[in-house]
């Protein structure tokens, strides 16, 4: 153990609001198909972030807010008590396993859903299908057109995250993270490729945040502002969305947001090297998580710690990571001692259920 890594700010103390973190380390939330069919999480569920309690903070797998929301087979949702039940034992295991605070992102997938999946058409700002197939239980299918949403249901929505964040307090988490990134639903609203509204939530880019601010105020409302998080994605191209005007967006989005006094700004797909995340960063006065950008078909060899390392020192205050924890659920304990970490295994044994490619990952001792 070098005297370097001892002192490494990623893996120092630090504070998230009122909760005190162990480390800068933050578990990124990844999607990985292990709930029941009706999205009620799993005793396999409550092992895996058991397993990976290491982390300063775990912020869980996109949950949907409703049947609607829904985007994948055997993901999580939180809109029933069977899914409140569900998650508590996952947040219980995490604490009897000496893990910080947990958060839970809630995801609406919007047009990236199938009415094979959901029992449902999707619903999406406009009636603009996604431009790829999509994965349902029956197989790969082409996806549909989803239904514009009405004021009525953009209502209705808003309503759902609220809930879901109550939810989620009852349930244990500490807290929410309203996902408007990836090419869900409320990066949906972002982007002119994906919303062509007439109406006030479309057209200019103080009508395209509108959606994603009142989300955020809705779940402020039910559980506070110190509760709830946000993640974004900017000018990364996810599910079909692509920010033409990435640069007007976001700094309006977060100069919409920033004195509401969010718990985090969670910053997606993010480089020390964009202008546009140091102009975030100057916005943005509260604590910023920033998830590096990391090579897709393999873990680096250092687990990130470089990545990580130079987002701290270009602002960020904690670093989310995926895949170094997916495959290593003592990655902290690796980077404090310069373990060599684990391959991820095959991308098939990440989503097809089961303990393999899971809970099975080794740990260094």
């Amino acid at each position: 153990m070098t005297s370097e890594t001892t002192t490494s700010l990623l893996l120092s103390p630090t504070r998230l609001g009122r909760h005190a973190l162990a480390n800068r380390l933050v578990m990124a939330p990844m999607t990985r198909n292990r709930a029941e069919d009706d999205g009620t999480a799993t005793p396999l569920m409550a092992e895996y972030y058991a397993q990976r309690a290491g982390a300063g903070l775990i912020i869980a797998e996109a949950s949907t807010p409703s049947q609607v929301g829904r985007t994948y087979p055997n993901i999580t949702a939180l809109h029933t008590d069977a899914h409140t039940a569900g998650w508590r034992q996952v947040t219980q295991a995490v604490r009897a396993a000496g893990g910080g605070p947990m958060f839970l992102q809630i995801q609406h997938g919007g047009r990236v859903g199938h009415p094979d999946t959901s029992g449902l058409t999707p619903i999406a700002p406009s009636p603009i299908p996604l431009p790829e197939s999509i994965h349902t239980p029956t197989g790969r299918q082409e996806a549909v057109t989803p239904r514009e949403m009405t004021p009525e249901d953009i209502r209705t929505t808003i309503r759902d995250f609220a809930a879901t964040a109550r939810r989620a307090v009852d349930a244990g988490f500490a807290g929410v993270e309203v996902h408007s990134a990836n090419g869900y639903l409320l990066h949906q609203f972002l982007t002119t490729g994906t919303n062509h509204r007439t109406d006030g939530y479309g057209g200019s880019v103080g009508n395209r945040i509108r959606f994603t601010s009142e989300v955020i105020d809705a779940v402020i409302d039910a559980i506070g502002a110190e509760r709830t998080g946000l993640r974004i994605s900017p000018g990364h191209s996810v599910n079909g969305v692509t920010d033409t005007d990435a640069d007007a967006v976001y700094p309006a989005l977060l100069e919409a947001n920033d004195g509401k006094g969010l718990a985090y700004l969670h910053v997606a797909f993010a480089s020390p090297d964009e202008p546009l995340f140091s102009r975030l960063r100057e916005i943005w006065s509260g604590t910023l998580i920033a998830n590096p950008v990391l090579p897709t078909d393999r873990i680096p060899a250092d687990g990130g710690r470089e990545a990580a390392e130079r987002l701290l020192c270009a602002g960020a205050d904690l670093i989310a990571l995926g895949r170094p924890f997916l495959a290593n659920p003592d990655l902290v304990e690796r980077l404090r001692t310069g373990a060599p970490v684990n391959a991820v295994r095959a991308k098939y044994a990440m989503y097809t259920g089961g303990p393999v490619g899971y809970t099975d990952y080794p740990t260094h001792c």
